[in-house]
């Protein structure tokens, strides 16, 4: 299943208190991508937050796997969750 998993700070946090765990979230991040968890990740050109896709069973396995991010862990951020499921659109044009 894809999900579409999107970053949001917690609010009152400064760049300080990201800064001491940015190396460590790059390390989570790829080897999560390595473990094709992680299928693409895209930063919002406006906020700067991330935007992922994932690829797992379900929302669940989701976000017990997000909660291992240094960042997740730290509170300073948290992702809001959206199972995607393949466009059906298509079949319109075919009846």
């Amino acid at each position: 299943m894809k999900i579409l998993a999107i970053e949001k700070e917690m609010s009152g946090k400064t760049s300080k208190d990201f800064e001491p765990h940015l190396e460590a979230e790059a390390k989570v991040v790829w080897k999560l991508y390595q473990e094709d968890f992680i299928r693409e990740i895209y930063f919002d050109k406006e906020k700067h937050s991330a935007v992922l896709i994932l690829e797992c069973d379900n929302e669940k396995e989701a976000k017990l796997k997000l909660e291992n991010l240094p960042l997740v862990k730290e509170k300073l951020i948290q992702f809001k969750l959206i199972s995607l499921i393949p466009y059906d659109g298509f079949d319109r044009l075919f009846k």
